[in-house]
Protein backbone atom coordinates (compact mmCIF):
# COMPACT_ATOMS: atom_id res chain seq x y z
CA UNK A 1 0.00 0.00 0.00
CA UNK A 2 0.77 3.20 -0.39
CA UNK A 3 1.90 5.62 2.85
CA UNK A 4 1.29 9.05 1.31
CA UNK A 5 -0.61 11.25 3.58
CA UNK A 6 0.18 8.75 6.63
CA UNK A 7 0.46 10.63 9.87
CA UNK A 8 3.47 9.65 11.95
CA UNK A 9 2.65 8.57 15.63
CA UNK A 10 5.24 8.55 18.30
CA UNK A 11 5.08 5.71 21.38
CA UNK A 12 6.61 7.39 24.15
CA UNK A 13 7.41 5.81 27.54
CA UNK A 14 8.05 7.03 30.80
CA UNK A 15 11.83 5.67 30.92
CA UNK A 16 13.18 7.50 28.08
CA UNK A 17 12.91 4.66 25.34
CA UNK A 18 10.93 5.96 21.65
CA UNK A 19 9.46 4.35 19.40
CA UNK A 20 8.19 6.14 15.74
CA UNK A 21 5.39 4.11 13.52
CA UNK A 22 2.37 5.03 11.66
CA UNK A 23 -0.78 5.92 13.13
CA UNK A 24 -3.89 4.83 12.26
CA UNK A 25 -7.06 4.33 14.04
CA UNK A 26 -8.37 7.85 15.73
CA UNK A 27 -5.90 10.80 15.61
CA UNK A 28 -5.64 11.33 19.35
CA UNK A 29 -3.75 11.52 22.03
CA UNK A 30 -3.81 8.39 24.33
CA UNK A 31 -1.96 7.46 27.75
CA UNK A 32 -1.71 4.32 29.43
CA UNK A 33 -0.07 1.74 30.86
CA UNK A 34 1.66 -1.12 28.21
CA UNK A 35 0.52 -4.23 28.11
CA UNK A 36 1.29 -7.23 25.58
CA UNK A 37 -0.84 -9.86 24.00
CA UNK A 38 0.06 -13.11 22.96
CA UNK A 39 -3.34 -13.95 21.22
CA UNK A 40 -2.81 -14.38 17.35
CA UNK A 41 -6.55 -13.79 16.74
CA UNK A 42 -9.51 -12.10 18.55
CA UNK A 43 -8.33 -8.49 18.04
CA UNK A 44 -11.84 -6.89 18.35
CA UNK A 45 -13.26 -8.98 21.44
CA UNK A 46 -9.63 -7.87 23.44
CA UNK A 47 -10.16 -3.84 22.16
CA UNK A 48 -14.10 -4.35 23.34
CA UNK A 49 -12.95 -6.18 26.40
CA UNK A 50 -13.58 -3.39 29.53
CA UNK A 51 -10.86 -4.95 31.76
CA UNK A 52 -8.12 -3.30 29.24
CA UNK A 53 -9.23 0.40 31.07
CA UNK A 54 -6.51 2.30 31.32
CA UNK A 55 -4.41 0.03 29.08
CA UNK A 56 -2.82 0.51 25.95
CA UNK A 57 -2.53 -3.16 24.23
CA UNK A 58 0.51 -4.36 22.43
CA UNK A 59 -0.13 -7.03 19.76
CA UNK A 60 2.64 -9.71 19.54
CA UNK A 61 1.15 -11.32 16.61
CA UNK A 62 2.67 -9.11 13.64
CA UNK A 63 -0.16 -8.96 11.30
CA UNK A 64 -3.28 -7.79 12.53
CA UNK A 65 -6.70 -7.25 11.31
CA UNK A 66 -6.88 -9.42 8.13
CA UNK A 67 -10.21 -10.75 8.97
CA UNK A 68 -11.82 -7.30 9.86
CA UNK A 69 -14.30 -6.77 12.05
CA UNK A 70 -18.07 -7.98 12.93
CA UNK A 71 -20.55 -6.12 15.33
CA UNK A 72 -21.20 -9.81 16.43
CA UNK A 73 -17.99 -10.45 17.48
CA UNK A 74 -17.81 -7.28 20.81
CA UNK A 75 -17.51 -8.05 23.72
CA UNK A 76 -19.43 -4.02 25.03
CA UNK A 77 -21.02 -1.73 23.46
CA UNK A 78 -17.50 0.22 23.03
CA UNK A 79 -13.66 0.07 22.73
CA UNK A 80 -11.66 0.09 26.33
CA UNK A 81 -8.18 -0.43 25.07
CA UNK A 82 -6.87 3.55 25.35
CA UNK A 83 -4.59 2.81 22.42
CA UNK A 84 -3.83 -0.69 19.73
CA UNK A 85 -0.09 -1.22 18.94
CA UNK A 86 0.42 -3.45 16.07
CA UNK A 87 3.58 -4.54 13.70
CA UNK A 88 1.05 -4.38 10.80
CA UNK A 89 -2.60 -3.12 10.29
CA UNK A 90 -3.74 -5.03 7.04
CA UNK A 91 -6.86 -2.10 5.70
CA UNK A 92 -7.64 -5.10 2.63
CA UNK A 93 -9.59 -7.84 5.05
CA UNK A 94 -11.16 -11.20 3.83
CA UNK A 95 -14.41 -12.48 5.86
CA UNK A 96 -17.52 -12.91 4.83
CA UNK A 97 -18.72 -11.91 8.09
CA UNK A 98 -16.86 -8.62 8.05
CA UNK A 99 -18.95 -5.63 8.17
CA UNK A 100 -15.29 -3.26 8.05
CA UNK A 101 -11.63 -2.80 8.11
CA UNK A 102 -9.89 -2.38 11.28
CA UNK A 103 -8.96 1.11 11.21
CA UNK A 104 -12.13 2.74 10.07
CA UNK A 105 -13.20 0.80 13.27
CA UNK A 106 -10.77 2.28 15.13
CA UNK A 107 -11.08 5.84 13.87
CA UNK A 108 -15.15 5.48 14.60
CA UNK A 109 -14.82 4.66 18.25
CA UNK A 110 -12.08 7.26 19.48
CA UNK A 111 -9.23 4.85 19.84
CA UNK A 112 -5.73 5.76 18.28
CA UNK A 113 -3.64 3.12 16.64
CA UNK A 114 0.40 3.12 15.69
CA UNK A 115 1.88 0.71 13.19
CA UNK A 116 5.46 0.30 11.82
CA UNK A 117 7.04 0.05 15.22
CA UNK A 118 9.21 -3.27 16.58
CA UNK A 119 6.97 -5.00 18.66
CA UNK A 120 8.93 -7.74 19.60
CA UNK A 121 11.59 -5.05 20.62
CA UNK A 122 8.59 -3.61 22.62
CA UNK A 123 7.56 -6.58 24.52
CA UNK A 124 10.87 -7.90 25.48
CA UNK A 125 11.23 -4.26 27.04
CA UNK A 126 8.22 -4.39 28.82
CA UNK A 127 9.13 -8.13 30.12
CA UNK A 128 12.38 -7.18 31.54
CA UNK A 129 11.23 -3.41 32.77
CA UNK A 130 7.96 -4.69 34.05
CA UNK A 131 4.91 -2.38 33.32
CA UNK A 132 5.54 0.85 31.93
CA UNK A 133 3.22 4.25 31.72
CA UNK A 134 3.18 5.50 27.93
CA UNK A 135 1.91 8.14 25.81
CA UNK A 136 1.08 7.66 22.34
CA UNK A 137 0.30 10.87 19.90
CA UNK A 138 0.46 11.93 16.24
CA UNK A 139 0.46 15.30 16.65
CA UNK A 140 3.39 16.55 18.84
CA UNK A 141 6.85 14.76 17.82
CA UNK A 142 8.87 16.27 21.00
CA UNK A 143 9.99 13.40 22.61
CA UNK A 144 11.33 15.64 25.71
CA UNK A 145 7.60 16.82 25.94
CA UNK A 146 6.03 13.41 25.45
CA UNK A 147 8.35 11.55 28.09
CA UNK A 148 7.32 14.38 30.25
CA UNK A 149 3.64 13.61 29.70
CA UNK A 150 3.92 9.12 30.46
CA UNK A 151 6.13 10.32 33.96
CA UNK A 152 2.81 12.20 34.66
CA UNK A 153 0.09 9.90 34.27
CA UNK A 154 -1.69 7.47 35.88
CA UNK A 155 -1.30 3.41 35.53
CA UNK A 156 -3.30 1.07 37.10
CA UNK A 157 -2.15 0.93 40.76
CA UNK A 158 -4.50 2.42 43.05
CA UNK A 159 -6.65 3.50 40.75
CA UNK A 160 -10.55 2.41 40.84
CA UNK A 161 -11.62 1.88 37.35
CA UNK A 162 -14.75 -0.15 37.37
CA UNK A 163 -16.78 3.16 38.02
CA UNK A 164 -15.96 4.08 34.44
CA UNK A 165 -17.31 0.31 32.76
CA UNK A 166 -19.66 -0.51 35.32
CA UNK A 167 -23.62 -0.82 34.28
CA UNK A 168 -25.58 2.37 35.25
CA UNK A 169 -28.73 0.06 36.58
CA UNK A 170 -29.92 -3.19 37.12
CA UNK A 171 -31.05 -5.52 34.24
CA UNK A 172 -32.18 -8.94 33.49
CA UNK A 173 -29.86 -10.83 30.72
CA UNK A 174 -31.90 -13.11 28.33
CA UNK A 175 -34.83 -14.79 29.13
CA UNK A 176 -36.35 -15.73 32.73
CA UNK A 177 -37.06 -19.81 32.29
CA UNK A 178 -37.91 -20.35 35.91
CA UNK A 179 -34.45 -21.55 36.46
CA UNK A 180 -32.47 -20.77 39.72
CA UNK A 181 -31.59 -16.82 40.23
CA UNK A 182 -28.00 -15.80 39.73
CA UNK A 183 -27.39 -12.10 40.23
CA UNK A 184 -24.03 -10.71 38.36
CA UNK A 185 -22.43 -7.96 39.93
CA UNK A 186 -20.88 -6.28 36.44
CA UNK A 187 -17.37 -4.82 37.16
CA UNK A 188 -16.80 -4.92 33.85
CA UNK A 189 -18.04 -8.16 32.13
CA UNK A 190 -17.48 -9.28 28.95
CA UNK A 191 -20.61 -10.08 27.28
CA UNK A 192 -19.66 -13.56 26.62
CA UNK A 193 -19.44 -14.43 30.24
CA UNK A 194 -22.84 -13.66 30.61
CA UNK A 195 -24.10 -15.54 27.18
CA UNK A 196 -22.61 -18.48 29.47
CA UNK A 197 -23.78 -17.93 32.64
CA UNK A 198 -27.51 -16.91 31.13
CA UNK A 199 -27.56 -20.52 29.56
CA UNK A 200 -27.75 -22.53 32.74
CA UNK A 201 -29.30 -19.76 34.95
CA UNK A 202 -31.81 -16.99 34.93
CA UNK A 203 -29.42 -14.16 35.07
CA UNK A 204 -30.13 -10.48 36.78
CA UNK A 205 -26.83 -8.08 36.37
CA UNK A 206 -26.05 -5.36 38.89
CA UNK A 207 -23.82 -2.30 38.96
CA UNK A 208 -21.10 -2.73 40.85
CA UNK A 209 -21.69 -0.17 43.55
CA UNK A 210 -25.47 -2.36 44.34
CA UNK A 211 -25.44 -3.26 48.03
CA UNK A 212 -25.70 -6.58 49.79
CA UNK A 213 -28.62 -6.31 51.62
CA UNK A 214 -30.46 -5.35 47.82
CA UNK A 215 -28.54 -8.29 45.92
CA UNK A 216 -30.07 -10.54 49.02
CA UNK A 217 -33.39 -9.20 48.20
CA UNK A 218 -33.52 -10.65 44.95
CA UNK A 219 -33.02 -14.36 46.75
CA UNK A 220 -30.83 -15.61 44.61
CA UNK A 221 -29.23 -19.06 44.56
CA UNK A 222 -25.67 -17.72 43.55
CA UNK A 223 -23.98 -14.84 43.28
CA UNK A 224 -21.25 -13.93 40.02
CA UNK A 225 -18.85 -11.36 40.48
CA UNK A 226 -17.25 -10.64 36.94
CA UNK A 227 -13.61 -9.11 35.57
CA UNK A 228 -13.70 -6.31 35.36
CA UNK A 229 -10.12 -3.10 35.16
CA UNK A 230 -8.12 -1.69 37.77
CA UNK A 231 -6.23 -2.39 40.99
CA UNK A 232 -8.28 -4.44 42.89
CA UNK A 233 -7.02 -3.39 46.13
CA UNK A 234 -8.34 0.37 45.52
CA UNK A 235 -12.33 -1.75 45.85
CA UNK A 236 -13.02 -1.75 49.34
CA UNK A 237 -16.65 -0.59 48.65
CA UNK A 238 -17.12 -3.74 46.44
CA UNK A 239 -15.20 -6.07 48.75
CA UNK A 240 -17.00 -4.76 51.88
CA UNK A 241 -20.60 -5.60 50.30
CA UNK A 242 -18.80 -9.17 49.38
CA UNK A 243 -18.16 -10.04 52.99
CA UNK A 244 -21.99 -9.59 53.47
CA UNK A 245 -22.75 -12.16 51.14
CA UNK A 246 -20.21 -15.17 51.98
CA UNK A 247 -22.26 -17.19 53.84
CA UNK A 248 -25.50 -16.27 52.76
CA UNK A 249 -25.35 -17.48 49.30
CA UNK A 250 -22.86 -19.06 47.20
CA UNK A 251 -20.77 -16.60 45.23
CA UNK A 252 -18.53 -17.30 42.33
CA UNK A 253 -15.96 -15.25 40.29
CA UNK A 254 -14.11 -14.58 37.49
CA UNK A 255 -10.65 -12.46 36.81
CA UNK A 256 -11.19 -9.28 39.15
CA UNK A 257 -13.90 -10.98 40.44
CA UNK A 258 -11.78 -13.69 41.75
CA UNK A 259 -9.56 -11.18 42.75
CA UNK A 260 -12.20 -9.64 44.85
CA UNK A 261 -13.32 -12.61 46.06
CA UNK A 262 -9.93 -13.41 47.45
CA UNK A 263 -10.00 -10.05 49.29
CA UNK A 264 -13.10 -10.55 51.11
CA UNK A 265 -11.63 -13.98 52.02
CA UNK A 266 -9.01 -12.07 53.90
CA UNK A 267 -6.35 -12.59 51.65
CA UNK A 268 -4.22 -9.87 49.48
CA UNK A 269 -3.03 -9.16 45.96
CA UNK A 270 -0.57 -7.71 44.21
CA UNK A 271 0.80 -6.80 40.93
CA UNK A 272 2.88 -8.90 38.30
CA UNK A 273 5.53 -7.57 36.14
CA UNK A 274 3.61 -7.41 33.25
CA UNK A 275 0.57 -9.64 33.66
CA UNK A 276 -0.95 -12.40 31.94
CA UNK A 277 -2.71 -11.31 28.92
CA UNK A 278 -3.46 -13.93 25.75
CA UNK A 279 -5.00 -17.00 24.97
CA UNK A 280 -2.60 -19.39 25.34
CA UNK A 281 -1.91 -19.35 29.10
CA UNK A 282 -1.57 -23.15 30.30
CA UNK A 283 -3.00 -23.72 34.21
CA UNK A 284 -3.33 -26.66 36.08
CA UNK A 285 -5.50 -28.11 38.30
CA UNK A 286 -4.60 -28.73 41.35
CA UNK A 287 -7.13 -32.13 42.09
CA UNK A 288 -7.38 -33.68 39.05
CA UNK A 289 -3.77 -32.49 37.69
CA UNK A 290 -5.77 -31.90 34.11
CA UNK A 291 -4.07 -28.83 32.20
CA UNK A 292 -6.07 -26.12 30.19
CA UNK A 293 -4.67 -23.95 27.55
CA UNK A 294 -7.01 -20.76 28.79
CA UNK A 295 -7.55 -16.90 28.13
CA UNK A 296 -6.06 -14.20 30.46
CA UNK A 297 -5.78 -10.15 30.86
CA UNK A 298 -5.05 -9.37 34.67
CA UNK A 299 -1.98 -7.06 35.70
CA UNK A 300 -2.71 -8.38 39.28
CA UNK A 301 -2.93 -11.70 41.54
CA UNK A 302 -4.02 -12.94 44.46
CA UNK A 303 -1.04 -14.09 46.90
CA UNK A 304 -2.00 -17.47 47.86
CA UNK A 305 0.07 -17.34 51.02
CA UNK A 306 -2.22 -14.73 52.38
CA UNK A 307 -5.39 -17.05 51.84
CA UNK A 308 -6.95 -17.86 55.40
CA UNK A 309 -7.16 -21.45 56.34
CA UNK A 310 -9.91 -23.56 54.95
CA UNK A 311 -9.57 -21.66 51.43
CA UNK A 312 -8.21 -24.03 48.79
CA UNK A 313 -5.93 -22.65 45.85
CA UNK A 314 -7.18 -25.30 43.43
CA UNK A 315 -5.73 -23.85 39.82
CA UNK A 316 -2.07 -22.98 39.31
CA UNK A 317 -0.26 -21.25 36.31
CA UNK A 318 2.16 -23.06 34.72
CA UNK A 319 4.09 -20.26 33.57
CA UNK A 320 4.91 -18.78 37.02
CA UNK A 321 2.86 -20.72 39.30
CA UNK A 322 0.58 -17.60 40.27
CA UNK A 323 -3.17 -18.74 42.12
CA UNK A 324 -5.43 -19.44 39.53
CA UNK A 325 -8.67 -20.42 41.25
CA UNK A 326 -9.83 -20.69 44.97
CA UNK A 327 -12.32 -22.71 46.72
CA UNK A 328 -13.87 -22.89 50.06
CA UNK A 329 -17.14 -24.62 51.20
CA UNK A 330 -17.75 -22.56 54.30
CA UNK A 331 -18.53 -20.05 53.14
CA UNK A 332 -19.17 -21.58 49.97
CA UNK A 333 -17.03 -19.87 46.80
CA UNK A 334 -15.85 -21.18 44.04
CA UNK A 335 -13.35 -19.07 41.39
CA UNK A 336 -11.01 -19.22 38.68
CA UNK A 337 -8.86 -16.46 37.63
CA UNK A 338 -8.32 -17.26 33.62
CA UNK A 339 -11.50 -16.57 31.04
CA UNK A 340 -13.26 -20.04 30.40
CA UNK A 341 -15.63 -18.01 28.20
CA UNK A 342 -12.44 -18.35 26.43
CA UNK A 343 -13.74 -15.04 23.59
CA UNK A 344 -11.07 -15.02 22.61
CA UNK A 345 -8.99 -17.93 22.96
CA UNK A 346 -9.48 -21.97 23.08
CA UNK A 347 -12.73 -23.65 24.52
CA UNK A 348 -10.60 -25.89 27.15
CA UNK A 349 -11.70 -24.46 30.16
CA UNK A 350 -15.58 -23.78 29.43
CA UNK A 351 -17.06 -26.80 31.07
CA UNK A 352 -16.02 -24.17 34.35
CA UNK A 353 -19.63 -22.87 34.02
CA UNK A 354 -21.22 -26.22 34.60
CA UNK A 355 -19.10 -26.43 37.32
CA UNK A 356 -20.33 -23.18 38.86
CA UNK A 357 -23.48 -24.56 38.05
CA UNK A 358 -23.16 -27.30 40.30
CA UNK A 359 -21.62 -26.17 42.97
CA UNK A 360 -24.08 -23.20 43.26
CA UNK A 361 -27.17 -25.30 43.14
CA UNK A 362 -26.13 -29.26 42.74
Amino acid sequence: MSYRNIRTAVLALEDGRIFRGRAFGAVEEATGELVFNTAMTGYQEILTDPSYRGQMVIMTYPHIGNYGVTPADEESGGTWAEAFIVKEVCRAYSNHRAGGDLDSYLKERGTPGIEGIDTRALTRHIREAGALRAVLSSSCENETALVARAKASSGLDGRDLVRDVTCEAAYTFGEKKGRPLCVAYDLGAKRNIFEQLSGRFDLEIVPASESAEDVLARDPRAVFLSNGPGDPSALGYIVDNVKKLLGRVPVTGICLGHQILGQALGGKTFKLKFGHHGANHPVQDAETRKVAITSQNHSFTLDPDSLPEGVAVTHASLNDQTCEGLRSNDPKVFSVQYHPEACPGPHDARELFDAFYEFCVG
